[in-house]
């Protein structure tokens, strides 16, 4: 069963993404995209696969993007692919590919959808939120 996320280990999201694929039982392979950025092939797939556009994938918080003026529509999705090559810290995180789909999962519980196993017990989210029983079943 293969299970990719292109994590970021600082960010509490990203974390609670990994959390959850692991209390489903697997053990993903784990892309840390700020020391291991994917190449153009990879990126241009992940945004098709995710349904998102570009622009969708940027990530604005703790990233040049104002300072490279990215939300000025001028930018083609290809120059906005470009800068995420340039800047990988511009991609929006976690993003994770399973054989159910490809997912940007924010918030944390959106990677429920796209897990091909069943939640084994209970998760809490870093911040304390309950996310799933302790029957394995999603909570909201």
């Amino acid at each position: 069963m293969s299970v990719t996320i292109y994590h970021n280990p600082a960010c509490g999201t990203s974390r609670n993404v990994l959390g959850l694929i692991r209390n489903a039982g697997i053990e993903p392979r784990i892309v840390e995209y700020l020391k291991t950025p994917p190449d153009r092939t990879t990126l241009v797939r992940l945004i098709a696969d995710s349904g998102l556009t570009v622009r969708e994938i940027l990530r604005r918080k703790g990233t040049p993007y104002e300072e490279l003026d990215l939300d000025d529509p001028k930018w083609t999705e290809d120059e906005l692919i470009e800068a995420i090559l340039s800047h990988p810290v511009l991609m929006n995180r976690p993003i994770v590919v399973t054989p159910l789909g490809t997912r940007l999962c924010r918030p944390s519980e959106t990677v429920l959808d796209i897990l091909p196993a069943p939640q084994r017990g209970a998760f809490v989210k870093e911040d304390g939120e309950a996310v799933v029983d302790a029957s394995g079943r999603r909570i909201g």
